[in-house]
């Protein structure tokens, strides 16, 4: 079956195969004793999964894999494929900590083994879930490549989409609220490191979410110099908002789980800071609300501006026109 997918989905589920059996073999020698890699601020590289249930999820993977080569159509496997994707993911949701721990001048640091440990885990998520997806695809006679079928119509950005920019923008305000109210600290100490980072949130809060459904986050306005009234290249709002929402989602739906937990149990550990629990069951959800928004936005966002598939021929040609201007 996943053979006659076009291009890199030819191979996914090979890849997903060898990533399983290579790296699990990583996994078992840690298991079995050997110094593995424990960075703050939890003590380990991957979140959830330690020790030999990292070896379990691995052998999972490979199943998964192999069954998604050989098998027919079978829903249970879907779900089955699709979960193991999802714990990949979330177990690598760290990675996040690491890629804003290399600004300099942030103070933090980054553990190399740990970061290409989660590196290695998060493509073994992605090959998981690409294999997953080209199944599903298979099983619905759509196309392979681009996922569209002979009853695909292109919608208008649906309602749901709008409400996860709008529920994104509210989660991110809500944590900037959070921390006024406990108060901002050594958080304003002046660097062009912190300016940076901080510029950043502002624009993945605010801007970002937003550009997933209005129009300009399609087309350049008219007061944009040089690109006026182009279409915006659509990895440019696409991959950010994946890259940030998948993120915020995965680590700070592991940290909802284990906020809970610890709460609960009594053993809520903040890494050494002074803040109040009350302020984490604030800004962790609003964390968590944001980069799901993000996600489902993300989602209307790629269907929306998908062009004409080259397997299929599937899809409604780019309204640009000559120079590359869009009628306004």
């Amino acid at each position: 079956m996943v053979a006659a997918a076009p291009g890199w989905r030819r191979w996914t589920t090979e890849a997903a195969g060898v990533w399983a059996v290579r790296y699990g073999a990583v996994r078992v020698y840690w298991a079995l004793g050997a110094p593995a890699p424990a960075p703050p601020p939890i003590g380990t590289d991957l979140v959830g999964f330690t020790g030999w249930w990292s070896v379990a999820l691995c052998a999972a993977a490979a199943v998964v894999a192999l069954a998604l080569r050989r098998a027919g159509w079978r829903w249970p496997l879907a779900v089955a494929a699709w979960a193991v994707s999802a714990a990949l993911v979330a177990a690598s949701a760290l990675l996040l900590l690491d890629i804003v721990g290399m600004l300099p001048g942030l103070g933090l640091t980054v553990d190399g083994v740990a970061f290409l440990s989660r590196v290695a885990w998060l493509t073994g998520g992605v090959l998981v879930g690409a294999s997953a997806l080209t199944y599903q695809r298979w099983s619905q006679g759509a196309c392979l490549a681009c996922g569209r079928s002979d009853r695909a119509v292109e919608p208008p950005t649906p309602w749901w989409a709008w409400l996860a920019a709008w529920a994104a923008v509210a989660g991110w305000l809500v944590r900037v609220l959070a921390q006024i109210a406990v108060g901002i600290g050594g958080l304003l100490r002046p660097s062009a490191s912190l300016l940076l980072f901080e510029f950043g949130f502002l624009l993945a809060g605010t801007v970002l979410p937003l550009a997933l459904v209005y129009r300009w986050g399609r087309v350049f306005p008219r007061w944009v110099p040089l690109v006026s009234r182009r279409q915006v290249p659509r990895w440019l709002v696409l991959g950010p908002a994946l890259v940030v929402g998948v993120g915020l989602t995965a680590y700070f739906g592991m940290t909802t789980v284990r906020l809970a937990v610890q709460t609960l149990d009594g053993t809520w550990e903040q890494g050494g800071g002074s803040l109040p629990l009350s302020f984490f069951w604030v800004a962790v959800p609003a964390y968590l609300t944001w980069g799901v928004g993000l996600v489902a936005a993300a989602l209307s966002y790629h269907r929306a501006t998908r062009p004409v598939c080259r397997t299929c021929g599937r899809g409604s040609p780019s309204p640009v026109v000559r120079g590359g201007a869009i009628p306004m």
